[in-house]
């Protein structure tokens, strides 16, 4: 019975190490996944390079047309998106400017 203590000990901390690291992980990427396929022409987002722009086209392919400014556009990979562009600024960005 002793020799099976090691093996059931690392059991336990895997099974800890899945559900405090993996799976939160796993749900935020697929989270992540869902987000990106509702994007829609319209929508602001800002990319993982931090430009914020408006999503005037998309290809079949993945690519999304982002307009930045007026007669600005961009060609961005969809999986380059990190998300929509609520707009708002915190407290304390605002204070500081």
């Amino acid at each position: 019975m002793a020799a099976m203590q090691p093996i059931v000990m690392m059991l336990v901390m895997f099974g800890i190490f899945y559900f405090i690291l993996i799976r939160p992980q796993v749900r935020k990427q697929k989270e992540h996944q869902a987000t990106l396929a509702k994007l829609t022409k319209g929508d602001e987002v800002i990319t993982r390079g931090g430009v914020i722009g408006k999503i005037t086209g998309i290809s079949d392919d993945g690519i999304l047309v982002l307009e930045l400014q007026e007669k600005v556009r961009v060609r961005v990979p969809r999986a380059y998106v990190e998300g929509k562009w609520e707009g708002k600024v915190s407290e304390s960005a605002s204070k500081a400017a």
